[in-house]
């Protein structure tokens, strides 16, 4: 595996070669559709974006954990996770069975 991580400079970076759009602009349309997924998470809706997959947040319940180390139990507070779940296209595309 790479260690390469994409950020919004290369997504940005990648909108300024691909569509034309100034470096700022550019910039400005990375921030503001990161923006509105994050919105959108934290007032509780799911984002989906087609051929891609689903961001969605869920609940976990409070329960008692063991730490590794001392084997001692530990109390893991209730708490909101970010899940992701791709989409068959890119589970596909990701192992490799799919050629573009």
């Amino acid at each position: 595996m790479s260690e390469k991580t994409l950020t919004r400079v290369d997504l940005s970076e990648a909108i300024f070669n691909e569509v034309g759009l100034s470096r700022n602009e550019s910039a400005a349309l990375v921030q503001s559709v990161l923006q509105h997924m994050s919105d959108a998470l934290v007032s509780g809706e799911n984002v989906k974006i087609s051929s891609f997959g689903t961001f969605s947040l869920r609940d976990k319940n409070a329960r008692v954990g063991r730490n590794p180390k001392t084997g001692e139990e530990v109390p893991i507070s209730p708490r909101r996770v970010l899940t992701f779940r791709p989409s068959n296209l890119m589970k596909d595309r990701v192992s490799g069975q799919s050629q573009d």
